[in-house]
């Protein structure tokens, strides 16, 4: 596989991530590399996910893929085993905002060094946030792409996470119920927890009045952290998607709507976390 369109660029920018709870309950989850600009040409590289997938857990490891040249030797792995998983991340400093981050240099670094292993990988960029202008001209109702690994299913052959796709439930230029979190209609899995989620034009970019330009895009909107679920009481409840794959009681099913937190927060840890660390 020669990694040249835009689609195929974004299916490299995740990281499966493997988790072990206290009482050996295995579960899976997704992380994604996204580099922070700094400056016009500095840029500082961290891997995202949530909270929920790394508080509590005993162990964790993440596999990415390796390089050959200049393109993924597919198939071809590297898995990295963490056993201080919960201390290995670095939260948003709300606890209710469900972000999580680590450096990536340094485990690249460490990779290297230690296994002379080279790693291929996409970043997602700040570049890719949508600027206040192109925010204004999203639509209410707005297609959108998540890249992971629901339910633990992927490509285990080539090493390679599932896309999907759905529809904004909630404007994304709106803050659901006052807190920086918008809802998709799609089908939201465990697995899914971490995963990017990216308003993805390919050949014609069309704004809410109408305006068509050719074209294509990438941008990024936010990452999948929880999911509605209906209850036996039949109330409609909001949980964190989750990460151990487990038989669910007949009277609690999901209802297809998912809580995406905005880009911004991921933007946030990340500049929460130079301060904490006595960067500029």
């Amino acid at each position: 596989m020669k990694v040249d369109s835009l689609a195929e660029n974004l299916f490299f920018t995740t990281v499966r991530i493997d988790t072990v709870a206290p009482n050996g309950g295995r579960g899976s989850g997704t992380g994604f590399l996204f580099a922070h600009k700094l400056g016009e040409e500095k840029h500082a590289p961290f891997l995202v996910t949530n909270k929920h997938v790394v508080e509590g857990m005993q162990a964790g490891s993440l596999t990415f893929h390796q390089r050959k040249e200049d393109q993924p030797n597919l198939g071809v792995g590297f898995r990295l085993d963490v056993q201080e998983w919960a201390k290995f991340w670095f939260g948003h400093p709300s606890p209710d905002v469900d972000i999580a981050i680590t450096p990536f240099l340094p485990l690249e670094a460490h990779i290297k060094q230690n296994n002379n292993v080279d790693l291929f990988y996409r970043y997602i960029t700040s570049d890719m946030l949508p600027t206040s202008e192109q925010d204004e001209q999203f639509d209410a109702i707005e297609s959108v792409t998540f890249i992971g690994y629901p339910n633990g299913i992927w490509d285990s052959k080539n090493l390679l996470p599932v896309a999907r796709r759905g529809t904004t439930a909630s404007p994304m230029s709106v803050d659901f119920e006052g807190t920086p979190r918008f809802i998709i209609d799609a089908s939201v899995f465990g697995g899914s927890s971490g995963s990017p989620v990216f308003v993805l034009n390919q050949g014609m970019i069309t704004d809410k009045r109408g305006n068509t330009t050719i074209g294509s895009r990438a941008l990024f909107v936010g990452v999948i952290a929880a999911v509605f679920f209906r209850t036996h009481l039949n109330q409609i409840i909001a949980v964190p998607v989750p990460t151990q794959t487990r038989p669910m009681a007949e009277q609690q099913e999901m209802i297809d709507l998912g809580i995406v937190f905005k880009a911004r927060t991921v933007v946030e840890t990340i500049e929460a976390f130079i301060k904490a660390s006595g960067g500029a």
